[in-house]
C-alpha cells in the first residue's frame, strides 16, 4: 500500500513541476516576448551605440547638471536591482524621520532652495528602492539649479521636462511622472546655446 502512495506522490510530483515548473514559465515568457518584446528584454535604454541604463530601474545621479530621482534604500548602493526593497520603517520611527530630515537638509542646500515646498518624492523613497521616475514637480524644483548648472535658460529646461513628462492613458489610472535616466540623457543631447 505505501508503495501505491509512493508511486503516485512521485508521478504528481513530477507532473506538477512540468506544469509549474516548465511549461508555465515557458508559455508566458513566449507570450511576453510576442506581446510586449521591449519590456520583456529589459527596456533597455540605447544611447550613442551603447546600453546605458533601464527605463524600469533609477540610477544615482549627483552632479549638479543632472536632474536626480528619488532616494533609494537598496542594500550596498543605490538602485541595486539584487537587493530591491525599501527601510520598512514606520511612519512613527524615530530613523526615518531623521533621514527625512536629513534629505530635506540636502535638497535645500543642492538646489538653493530654502522657502519652497520640496516635492515629497525627492525625500522618501519608494517600496522597491529602484523607481526610475520622478514627479513633473520634482523636476521643476530642481530645473533651476540645472539650468545654472549647465549655463541654459530656464525656459529651455522647462521644455524639455514637458516634452518628457509621460502621462497615464486615463486620468483616474495615475500621475504624470519624468524618467530621469530619459531626462538626462536628453540633456545630454541638447545642443550648446550661443
Amino acid at each position: 500500500m505505501k508503495m501505491i502512495w509512493l508511486r503516485a506522490s512521485i508521478v504528481l510530483l513530477t507532473f506538477l513541476t512540468l506544469i509549474t515548473g516548465i511549461a508555465y514559465p515557458l508559455l508566458i515568457t513566449g507570450i511576453a516576448n510576442a506581446l510586449f518584446p521591449h519590456q520583456a528584454k529589459g527596456a533597455l535604454i540605447e544611447h550613442n551605440g551603447k546600453w546605458v541604463g533601464s527605463e524600469l530601474i533609477g540610477q544615482s545621479f549627483t552632479q549638479a547638471i543632472y536632474f536626480h530621482g528619488r532616494p533609494s534604500m537598496t542594500l550596498e548602493r543605490p538602485y541595486n536591482a539584487l537587493s530591491s526593497g525599501g527601510s520598512n520603517f514606520a511612519t512613527t520611527n524615530p530613523a526615518l524621520t531623521y533621514q527625512i530630515h536629513q534629505r530635506v537638509t540636502q535638497v535645500r542646500l543642492f538646489n538653493h532652495s530654502e522657502n519652497s515646498a520640496i516635492p515629497v518624492d525627492l525625500i522618501t523613497a519608494s517600496g522597491s528602492g529602484l523607481d526610475p521616475h520622478i514627479s513633473p514637480n520634482a523636476a521643476e524644483f530642481q530645473a533651476q539649479r540645472v539650468a545654472t548648472a549647465r549655463h541654459l535658460p530656464i525656459n529651455v529646461i522647462s521644455k524639455l521636462i514637458q516634452e518628457h513628462t509621460a502621462y497615464p492613458p486615463l486620468e483616474y489610472m495615475g500621475e504624470p511622472v519624468v524618467n530621469v535616466l530619459e531626462l538626462n540623457l536628453a540633456l545630454d543631447n541638447l545642443k550648446p546655446q550661443g
